[in-house]
């Protein structure tokens, strides 16, 4: 399996609010995360990097994981902690009152990826049925789709398109939607914040995913176009692809 992480801070904001990485635990399983904060007086970033590193604490802790039940389950747990461990620390500190973060994470074995997502950070599978978004964003203007009030076009310039539904850390109790996905030889995850796909069409994604060039190439290609587009969000992302190192090439 080939990784790659990378975050920008983009070409506006002051700061970087997103965080992520891909964890390998000790029996090789690696956990994908991308994390863009939200909060003022920079609190958004103690909010993703909180979730960050309790969870990459959790997964060096943790063992085998066989089925898709065990990886899900273990994203449901931990997630649920990490929002109740965020919600206390605002309670706690006024400079972090408010804080909240967005969250996909992907368990990603050599014959599936769990994914578990909260707010708008998204995942995307390019396989050999083609390029499509495996997480359902919890937004206000997704719901206004969802139910049929607005166009998936009227979405892409809506005036209230950055308001969530669903966060990480700003509610005790918090819901998450949890997805498997069978992962087969070259298939490629993309786990993005919305600093690149509000900048970034979803056919400009499949492009960029299906060329020939390796994860790095794409990684900076993704980055750099989001950039060219206006660059206004911090753009993070994490490229996962399954390759067998067995087979005879």
């Amino acid at each position: 399996m080939r990784t790659i992480y990378r975050t920008d801070r983009g070409k506006v904001r002051q700061h970087n609010e997103d965080n992520g990485g891909v964890f390998i635990n000790s029996a090789g399983i690696r956990l994908a995360i991308v994390a863009d904060g939200m909060g003022g007086h920079r609190a958004g970033d103690v909010a993703s990097t909180m979730t960050v590193d309790l969870l990459k604490k959790s997964w060096d802790e943790a063992g085998a994981i066989e089925t898709a039940n065990e990886a899900e389950e273990w994203l449901r747990k931990h997630i649920t902690k990490v929002n109740e461990v965020l919600f206390q620390h605002a309670a706690e500190n006024s400079e972090c009152q408010g804080m909240g973060t967005t969250i996909v994470a992907a368990i990603c074995t050599d014959k599936f990826a769990s994914v578990a997502n909260i707010g708008d950070s998204r995942c995307y599978l390019y396989n050999e049925s083609g390029f499509k978004q495996v997480t359902e964003d919890h937004s206000l203007v997704n719901e206004l789709v969802r139910t049929g009030q607005i166009t998936k076009e009227d979405a892409e310039n809506h005036p209230r398109k950055n308001v969530l539904l669903r966060a990480l850390g700003t509610e005790l109790k918090v819901e998450m939607d949890i997805v498997t996905v069978m992962f087969e030889e070259e298939d490629i995850l993309l786990l993005c914040s919305d600093g690149l796909s509000n900048k970034v069409s979803e056919q400009e994604m499949c492009n960029i995913v299906k060329n020939e060039h390796s994860l790095e190439e794409k990684a900076t290609a993704f980055i750099d176009l989001a950039n060219h587009y206006g660059g206004e969000d911090n753009i993070t992302l994490v490229l996962v692809q399954f390759y067998d190192e067995s087979v005879v090439r």
